[in-house]
């Protein structure tokens, strides 16, 4: 197997209601979620088809992680968040909720617009252009 990166950690203040988020709001896949004998859990979500990347709901511990809750990134975009059909997905998106910091955009690269999950974290939907 190739190496990859397969979880990127995201400090969240609370499982249920970022489970919640991720699979209504964004469509996301949940993919385990598991007792840990500390009290935590493993929680595993990923957009519909994704086979090797997926974010790690990590309920944060301490002052300092909950501190970091929404700022993971020090508010710049943090997460690109690549789908197929950007008008569908941000009509969907905007049903649920979801919201958008700005008006669809469409660049040589693609079209995209930024948007905030449910803690304040920034992430951009990207529908890449065709070459």
């Amino acid at each position: 197997m190739p190496s990859h990166i397969a979880l990127t950690a995201l400090v969240v203040s609370d499982y249920d209601e970022a489970v919640d988020f991720y699979t209504r709001a964004l469509g996301f896949d949940l993919v385990e979620d598991s007792a840990r004998p500390d009290g935590s859990r493993w929680v595993v979500v990923r957009p519909p088809g994704a086979t090797e990347s997926a974010l790690l709901l990590a309920r944060a511990k301490d002052d300092a992680q909950r501190a970091r809750v929404g700022d993971q990134t020090g508010g710049r975009v943090g997460f690109f968040l690549y789908t197929a059909d950007f008008a569908a997905d941000h009509a969907r998106m905007t049903a649920e909720g979801v919201r958008f910091l700005e008006e669809p955009r469409h660049e040589a690269y693609g079209s995209v617009a930024v948007f905030e999950d449910l803690y304040g974290n920034r992430w951009d939907l990207l529908q890449p252009a065709t070459a």
